[in-house]
């Protein structure tokens, strides 16, 4: 074969190879387009939009914004409302994600135990977390209904006098009960992670003489730590967006105002700023400010856990 014939035949190849690899990339494309256009559409865009409003004074309704650079933001740090209600959803934080946590892990030790229909028992401690958030809300607000509520027809029954449950300084009680009522998630992500502790490690451990306690506080709970900062990091991004308080006192998510004060949570104040004052930046500067504080704080615990958390596989970044 000639030279010629030989650098045709390597050109043929080329271009087929050329052909092919086009081919492959346009199904690629076409695969991935939905995904993509909806990527677009639903996220890179109306966060781009809302980073844009943060910076004018949009009442939503006018055509016309005024660009005001970071005022908005210079607000969000000097308004004290805004930052009472900041706090008010930390503390929040801080109360109903150990407790949720702790909750989920004591009833999932609970039914990992064999005792009979625990399948049963893991359904209905399981499905208050799959309610509707506005059926759990709807459902606790006819609870503790002041005249009508169960909860005060079980006090009227034994003689005592009703309890306004739904106002300050009770209201907060309640929302507490209405995070742990759903804490059967909690309670389904603990017990994989407790069915996926090999048994002859918890059988070494007997046989060293090991009680039951110490076996679950220095073998069980280290084992588990993954999943519980799994946890701990979803209940905080939760928790920090939660509008619970608004589902619980209207029922909807319309009337901030009508929020007690012990309840009046960050996002209950955004959706107030957005639906009641017509102030679109300003809302869209505090939604920002908000995913720099889930961030800040997502950081932190990762950072915090590196010493804590332990691993049967080393991650990536270790190896």
């Amino acid at each position: 074969m000639t030279t010629a014939s030989l650098t045709a035949a390597r050109a043929r190849r080329t271009a087929v190879r050329s052909t092919s690899g086009l081919r492959r990339a346009r199904r690629f494309y076409m695969f991935i387009a939905p995904w993509a256009i909806g990527f677009v559409a639903l996220t890179v865009f109306p966060l781009g939009y809302a980073f844009w409003l943060s910076l004018t004074d949009s009442d939503g309704l006018s055509p016309r914004t005024h660009f005001v650079g970071l005022e908005n933001y210079v607000e969000f740090f000097q308004d004290p409302l805004t930052l009472s209600s900041l706090a008010r959803t930390g503390l929040f934080t801080l109360v109903t994600v150990p407790l949720s946590i702790i909750a989920g892990l004591l009833l999932a030790v609970l039914v990992n135990q064999p005792i009979r229909a625990r399948g049963f028992f893991r359904a209905m401690i399981y499905l208050p977390a799959v309610v509707p958030p506005v059926g759990a809300a709807l459902t606790f607000r006819l609870i503790f209904d002041r005249d009508a509520g169960a909860a005060n027809g079980v006090l009227s029954g034994v003689g005592a006098d009703p309890i306004t449950w739904l106002v300050d300084p009770n209201a907060r009680y309640v929302l507490y009960a209405l995070v742990l009522w759903g804490c059967g998630g909690s309670m389904i992500i603990s017990l994989a992670g407790l069915q996926d502790i090999p048994r002859e490690v918890l059988e070494a451990a007997r046989v060293d003489g090991a009680t039951s306690w110490q076996a679950f506080t220095r073998i069980t709970i280290p084992l588990l730590s993954p999943v519980i900062l799994f946890q701990v990091i979803t209940g905080v991004i939760g928790s920090l967006q939660s509008f619970a308080p608004l589902l619980l006192s209207t029922g909807s998510l319309g009337g901030a105002g009508s929020v007690p004060e012990g309840n009046y949570l960050f996002m209950i104040h955004v959706i107030a700023q957005y639906f009641g004052a017509s102030r679109f930046g300003y809302a869209s500067a505090m939604l920002w400010m908000l995913f720099a504080v889930i961030l800040l704080v997502t950081l932190l615990i990762v950072k915090v856990s590196a010493r804590t958390v332990f691993y049967t596989v080393d991650p990536e970044g270790k190896r």
